[in-house]
C-alpha cells in the first residue's frame, strides 16, 4: 500500500488502487485516498486521464480539512491557571493530569517562604561560578508567562562540581519565594539543565524602582508578542550575564519546578539582594500575558523538613 507524509492532512496519506472488474487499463480504475487523522476516505473513479484526477483530489482535500484544523485551534484551552478556587487553579493542578501528581503528593515543592528561623549559614557552599556568554536567542509568549529561550550556547553554572547549562529564563509577577513572608513584585528564574537532565534555577527578586536594564532591550520585542500565545521573536545576540548580576549572598534549597508537572529534585538558588524594575516594565510583562495569568505566582508550599542554606562569604576573602 503505497503512501505519502500529506502536511495537508497532518498525517500519512494513504492511496489503494483497485484495478476494475474487467480488468481494463489503470485509467479506469478506482483511487482511494484515505488520512488517518481526517478519518474519511475519498473514492474516486478514474475517467480520462490520471492527472484529472489527481488534481481534482488534491483540490477537494485543500478546500476541506483546512477548515477542522482551524476550528481545533480556536477550540484549545490553558492547561491550568493560577485563580485560587478555579478548577484549574493551583489547588487542583495535581489532579488535571496523571504526570502533574507531584503538584498535590509531593513534599519538595516549590517555593517557599524563606524564613531566617530556619536558614542556616553554610559558607562552604562557596561562591556560584558562572560562566555566561552571549548567544542567539528568542523570546517566547507561552500563555502563562514571558520566556527568553537561548537557541545557542548561552554558558553554564556550576554547582558541587556538576556544570548545569543555561537554557531559558521567564518572569513571575508578583515573587513566588517569599523573604521572612514578605512578597516582593516581580521574580526572574534561570533555568539549567545538566547533561544528566537534571534541574537548577537561579531566582532573582525585584521591587518596583529604577529600571531594568535586561528587561530595558526586551521592551520593543515585549510589544511585539504581547497578548499573542505562542507567539515568539527572534532577539539576536542576548547576554544572560545582564540579568544575573554579580550578588554574592543567596539562598539554596531542593524544591520543584513552580509550574505543572511539579517535578521534583530541582536545586534552587535564590539571590538575597533584591533589584529594581520600573513599573512600566511590571506592567508590560502583566500585560502581555493572558488577562488570568496576569498574577503568575504560585501560593507558598509547605517546607516539610528541608534544609533552607545560606551563603555568605567571609569578610575580605576570595574563594
Amino acid at each position: 500500500m503505497p503512501f505519502v507524509n500529506s502536511k495537508l492532512l497532518g498525517g500519512p496519506l494513504f492511496i489503494i488502487l483497485t484495478p476494475s472488474a474487467r480488468g481494463e487499463r489503470d485509467e479506469h480504475a478506482l483511487f482511494y485516498f484515505w488520512s488517518w487523522k481526517a478519518e474519511t476516505t475519498l473514492k474516486i473513479n478514474m475517467g480520462s486521464t490520471r492527472l484529472l484526477v489527481l488534481l481534482a483530489a488534491a483540490l477537494l482535500l485543500a478546500t476541506t480539512f483546512p477548515a477542522a484544523r482551524a476550528q481545533e485551534e480556536t477550540d484549545h484551552e490553558e492547561e491550568f491557571t493560577y485563580i485560587s478556587g478555579d478548577e484549574k487553579g493551583p489547588e487542583h493542578w495535581g489532579k488535571l493530569k496523571p504526570e502533574w501528581a507531584q503538584c498535590g503528593a509531593g513534599e519538595m515543592q516549590s517555593p517557599i517562604d524563606l524564613s531566617h528561623e530556619r536558614v542556616t549559614l553554610v559558607r562552604d557552599l562557596g561562591y556560584l561560578d558562572h560562566f555566561y556568554r552571549a548567544a542567539e536567542a528568542s523570546i517566547v509568549n507561552r500563555g502563562h508567562d514571558i520566556m527568553v529561550r537561548f537557541d545557542g550556547d548561552a554558558g553554564s553554572v556550576v554547582i558541587n562540581g556538576t556544570a548545569y547549562y543555561l537554557r531559558q529564563l521567564h518572569w513571575h509577577s508578583p515573587t513566588e519565594h517569599t523573604v521572612d513572608g514578605h512578597r516582593y513584585d516581580m521574580e526572574l528564574h534561570m533555568v539549567h539543565e545538566s547533561a544528566e537532565k537534571k534541574a537548577a534555577v537561579i531566582g532573582l527578586l525585584y521591587e518596583v524602582g529604577r529600571p531594568d536594564r535586561f528587561l530595558q532591550k526586551m521592551e520593543p520585542y515585549l510589544k511585539m508578542i504581547a497578548d499573542k500565545e505562542d507567539r515568539e521573536e527572534k532577539v539576536g545576540m542576548i547576554d544572560p550575564r545582564g540579568a544575573r548580576g554579580r550578588a554574592s549572598v543567596y539562598y539554596r534549597y531542593m524544591g520543584s519546578l513552580t509550574t505543572p508537572p511539579c517535578t521534583q529534585g530541582v536545586i534552587w538558588t535564590i539571590v538575597k539582594r533584591v533589584r529594581t524594575v520600573s513599573r512600566y516594565q511590571l506592567d508590560l510583562l502583566r500585560e502581555a500575558v493572558h488577562d488570568e495569568m496576569e498574577n503568575n505566582a504560585r501560593p507558598l508550599q509547605a517546607v516539610n523538613n528541608r534544609d533552607i542554606s545560606i551563603f555568605r562569604p567571609y569578610p575580605h576573602k576570595r574563594y
